[in-house]
């Protein structure tokens, strides 16, 4: 029987400098693992960054402040809102397509970055696509038609009327693609002659309008309804097909003003920079889902005219797609130059 003979110690001690060379070359060449198991710890292990794409208290940030707390709580890490307001949100969408993809930087934003922007704009910053992983779409809202104290309107049928008498006397302020879109589509549909105002975000818009700067805005629920309680601004109409259960007193523009059709929605979504682990893409999916069923958060997503729209990625991808076609043909019909 043959027997394996014994390796002298000079051959061993080269085969072992051999093999801890090669050991440390691959350790150098091979870029480490940055996915959440590969940190040999439980995700999350650190604070989380929602980066939204709006100032401080825009709906999108206080939509965005009320998931924050909850899943800190549950996750035992932080939930830092990071607002990047301003430039059409093209700031927060550039930072995050950058961000690295490993599950501690999300998008918390609007149609306006991901659905309207393709169509405003020839030539974007980001791709809203290929640049983010879609995670989570919360909800879908409706924008209050407030008007300032002192114009001498307090029906939809009244507004048309006094623009058609004052040709390019109206200012609406704006302060997001919807809010600017839902304008010019009022002003194509009713043949009217206004001029808008853009302004950085919808709060600053508001509060111009309360000043007299501007006598019109088409703004969310969350920033005009606290105004027109407090009876700064009065609210002639909303821009959904139905009235809204909270308001139901409010008509709808298409009755009040007798424009068949008109309808303009908003919605907030979570993406992830493209790239971003799989399986913890579906993990703040099922969280931000879970989270949506507590009634305390149900009652003040609602209180703010959210619509829930829970679903999966997939679901949130398919969504994206067809807002981005809507968007364009809004665009084209409604005869908003594309910048």
């Amino acid at each position: 029987m043959d027997h394996a003979r014994p390796i002298p110690r000079g051959a061993a001690r080269r085969r072992h400098l051999l093999l801890g060379a090669a050991t440390a070359l691959c350790a150098a060449v091979l870029p480490p693992d940055t996915s959440a198991q590969g940190q040999g710890d439980v995700y999350p292990n650190r604070p989380i960054r929602f980066v939204v794409a709006f100032p401080a208290g825009s709906g999108t940030d206080t939509q965005a402040r009320i998931f924050s707390d909850p899943i800190a709580a549950d996750w035992g890490q932080p939930v830092v809102v990071d607002n990047r307001g301003g430039a059409n949100g093209f700031l927060a969408c550039e930072a995050v397509a950058r961000a690295r993809p490993d599950g501690y930087t999300f998008l918390y934003t609007a149609n306006t970055t991901h659905g309207s922007n393709p169509a405003l704009f020839r030539h974007l910053p980001y791709d809203p696509v290929a640049d983010f992983a879609p995670v989570a779409l919360v909800g879908t809202g409706v924008l209050f038609v407030v008007v300032n104290n002192d114009l001498p309107v307090r029906t939809m049928r009244q507004l048309v009327d006094f623009a058609r008498d004052h040709p390019g006397r109206l200012n609406f302020a704006s302060g997001s693609a919807s809010s600017r879109v839902a304008g010019e589509m009022f002003k194509t549909m009713a043949g009217v002659d206004m001029v808008n105002v853009t302004y950085r975000s919808n709060p600053q818009g508001i509060t111009d309008l309360i000043a007299g700067n501007a006598q019109l805005m088409f703004v969310d629920a969350t920033t005009s309804l606290p105004q027109v309680r407090e009876g700064r601004v009065r609210a002639l109409a909303v821009t959904s097909r139905q009235r809204l259960p909270l308001t139901p007193e409010v008509p709808t523009v298409e009755e009040a003003a007798g424009l068949p059709g008109y309808e303009m929605l908003s919605w907030n979504a979570v993406f992830a920079p493209a790239g971003t682990p799989r399986e913890i893409v579906r993990r703040l999916n099922a969280k931000f889902n879970e989270v949506m069923e507590r009634p305390a958060i149900r009652a003040r997503l609602q209180e703010n005219g959210t619509a829930l729209r829970p679903g999966t990625p997939e679901d949130l991808a398919r969504f994206q797609a067809a807002e981005i076609d809507k968007w364009k043909r809004i665009v084209r019909e409604a005869n908003i130059e594309v910048q």
